[in-house]
């Protein structure tokens, strides 16, 4: 075609394009379109608020932060927010962090009567100049900007504790077991990634930790890198499970690292959890379970675990799946 032609047949599609709705002309940008992942299938329902947002339009990081809040407020849900299982000392203590395309991070560790950590880590984010506020500190950030103190504990947390103290066993990780038991339903942290319409990703991760951990524990899931990382040109990946061995890896960084040079979501999945049974040994890596999640900038997605029964959530226009993950042993 030469030169001439060429522009005529431009001058012919461009009005074409000029006259498309905008609304699909932002969806098309993405290459499976907006879509939403998290951490075990219960949180269907968390996807369920994201996919509203991301639906309208709405950023990803909008996207992650109402999703993630649903659970937060969940009094069943033991292991997130409100009705989380609490430490050793009776206190429910809560992480969370929150990250967006532009690698804007904000995070709270160890706030206690706050039910949505998620929402003060997105202050921190977007109204200071430091990216991590905890404990006591972090409790007054939140009550200087507006939030209320509410008692976390309900009835069934508070009995949960008190069938602790019985035998009040201080080591850490014996309370891998009541990590496995909240597997067994389908519960624990909640991780959560999003593509949005104008193919940006965000991520949020809270949860309570670790049940009846010693008062000022803090697992993977507020720290970025760890529990939570976003590289806008790459992809993103968060996780759940024992919070000391995903710190060990730098996990969700690594998963990203990993996919930066090639692989699929679930392979740098699995490659983040293969360099733990490097690490630690193959003996250590069996009594722990690790989940993780990643989604790419195409929006393909993947998961992997250490052990079996982690699940994975999925809302796209393509509707809602759960997928079992594979898991190493």
């Amino acid at each position: 075609m030469n030169r001439r032609k060429f522009v005529k047949v431009l001058g012919t599609v461009t009005p074409v394009i000029a006259a498309m709705p905008s609304e699909l002309m932002a969806f098309n940008k993405v290459a499976n379109g907006p879509i939403v992942i998290s951490t075990w299938e219960p949180n269907k329902k968390a996807n369920a608020e994201a996919w509203e947002v991301l639906s309208r339009q709405g950023s990803a990081l909008d996207a992650v932060h109402q999703g993630v809040m649903v659970p937060e407020a969940d009094p069943e849900d033991t292991s997130v927010g409100l009705g989380g299982f609490p430490d050793r000392d009776g206190k429910v203590t809560l992480d969370a962090c929150i990250m967006d395309h532009e690698g804007n991070i904000g995070a709270v560790m160890a706030l206690e009567e706050i039910v949505h950590a998620i929402s003060v880590a997105r202050l921190v984010m977007e109204k200071t100049p430091h990216v991590q506020i905890v404990g006591d500190g972090a409790l007054q950030f939140a009550l200087e900007n507006g939030f209320k103190r509410e008692n976390l504990l309900t009835p069934k947390s508070i009995e949960a504790w008190k069938n602790w103290l019985k035998k009040s066993n201080y080591n850490p990780m014996e309370t891998v077991e009541l990590i496995e038991e909240r597997i067994k339903k389908n519960h624990d942290t909640i991780g959560m990634l999003a593509i949005d319409s104008l193919n940006n990703i965000s991520g949020a991760c809270t949860t309570s930790g670790m049940a009846f951990k010693m008062h000022g524990r803090v697992g993977d899931s507020p720290i970025i890198g760890a529990g939570l990382y976003v590289d806008n040109e790459i992809g993103a990946a968060t996780g759940t499970g024992v919070g000391e061995e995903v710190v060990r890896i730098c996990g969700s960084h690594t998963i990203v690292e990993a996919m930066r040079y090639g692989k699929s979501p679930e392979e740098a999945c699995k490659h983040a959890l293969e360099r733990l049974i490097s690490m630690k040994g193959e003996n250590h890596a069996r009594k722990i379970q690790i989940g993780f999640i990643a989604l790419n900038k195409n929006g393909d997605y993947g998961c992997y675990s250490m052990l079996p029964n982690f699940t994975m959530a999925v809302h796209s226009q393509d509707g809602v799946q759960i997928i079992s993950a594979k898991s190493i042993f």
